[in-house]
């Protein structure tokens, strides 16, 4: 667990986000609260929502990276990052700036933003463990785990921490790899789960008990991620392949204790 503290020295940062999303979205109401100066840019048009929230929102790629940013906040789709990266040109930047993601998988996009970022760039990869729905009435004690992979700048770094710590944020400092690791017994395992239900089709019925009505509320909680999600906390998390196999000897396992026990 780290030692920062939510009383940590406040100051406002420049925060360019690339990809506009409800989570971004979601993200940057708390930014611009606590006075940071909020810039996005997207392959879709959200230049009316960025208008309603008083941020700029720059189409043009070179000129974002133009307009001084101190922290580039990548929150793109796990499956869009490799291409997103690929399409930024890193030679527009003025000064050198920290990289953040905000991905569900942590060892893909640190290793995508190692090979592409300019080395003078600093990176830290982050998974705020909440979301729109979660974190609808604060962010107090909610998790937000991440590893600082390359840092040079201190301060930027720790004024983007900041952002977590000073909303109540319980920070948890961890490398990527361990955390892959613990999101395929949890987060992975629980999207399976979630799915297969979903693809049962089952409802609420007149004699639900406790433990049903968990399950549909596991069902009911994933229906609200896409798909795409879901394929990328598995095309890139290498542990979720195990996890996944796991999974199918379990219920194989299950399903032969039953046919032993009814054969019996």
């Amino acid at each position: 667990m780290s030692s920062l503290t939510s009383s940590a020295p406040v100051r406002g940062l420049k925060i360019g986000i690339i990809g506009f999303g409800p989570f971004a979205q979601f993200l940057t109401q708390t930014m611009i609260k606590q006075g940071h100066s909020i810039r996005a840019t997207s392959r879709s048009d959200y230049s009316e929502h960025c208008a309603r929230l008083g941020i700029p929102f720059i189409r043009d790629m070179d000129e974002f990276l133009q307009s001084d940013n101190e922290v580039v906040l990548l929150c793109t789709s796990i499956l869009s990052l490799s291409d997103v990266v690929k399409s930024m040109p890193f030679q527009c930047l003025k000064q050198p700036t920290l990289f953040a993601d905000v991905l569900s998988v942590k060892e893909y996009p640190r290793d995508v933003l190692l090979q592409a970022l300019p080395p003078e760039s600093d990176l830290i990869c982050t998974h705020p463990m909440f979301g729109p729905e979660s974190g609808r009435d604060g962010w107090h004690g909610l998790t937000l785990m991440y590893e600082k992979v390359r840092i040079r700048n201190e301060a930027v770094c720790s004024g983007f921490l900041h952002i977590f710590a000073s909303e109540g944020c319980k920070m948890l400092e961890m490398t990527c790899e361990e955390h892959d690791k613990l999101a395929a017994k949890s987060q992975f395992l629980t999207h399976t789960i979630g799915r297969v239900l979903a693809e049962m089709q089952i409802e609420p019925t007149p004699i639900d008990t406790k433990g049903f009505e968990k399950l549909f509320e596991v069902k009911e909680s994933v229906a609200n991620d896409s798909f795409d999600l879901f394929n990328g906390l598995y095309v890139h998390n290498r542990f979720a392949r195990q996890q996944l196999k796991n999974f199918e000897v379990a219920f194989d396992g299950v399903k032969h204790k039953l046919l032993d026990r009814m054969n019996e």
